[in-house]
């Protein structure tokens, strides 16, 4: 029996999860892209709290219009990036939430490290 979308990414999901974990020292994180937006958060999953989030529903970029969505997910890589400078966040561990790395996914992590975050 052939696995629907969804459940492939859930397993995919948890394996990564099994793995990975953000500290207040290296937080995680984590992105959720729908069918026309994409969201990012910043989490402390041993306090449980998450720090700072960023996503295409902002003013700055949802503002902009005639964006497509793989731009719209470097403005809110920068954004992020930014927003973490502001908090003294240096460095992170990348959840991809189970989506494949590229399009708008790698397109948001390479503008997250172009604005100074590591992972």
């Amino acid at each position: 029996m052939a696995l629907t979308t969804i459940e492939r990414r859930t397993r995919i999901r948890m394996r990564i999860r099994k793995k990975i974990s953000g500290t207040a020292e290296k937080p995680r994180l984590a992105v959720f892209r729908s069918n026309t937006q994409i969201y990012v958060q910043v989490i402390d999953d041993l306090n449980g709290v998450t720090l700072l989030s960023a996503s295409s529903k902002e003013k700055e970029i949802a503002s902009k219009k005639g964006v497509k969505k793989i731009e719209q997910a470097k403005f809110v890589g920068k954004l992020l990036a930014e927003k973490c400078k502001e908090k003294g966040i240096q460095s992170v561990t990348f959840d991809r939430a189970g989506y494949k790395y590229h399009g708008r996914v790698k397109s948001l992590a390479d503008a997250a490290r172009e604005g100074g975050l590591k992972f």
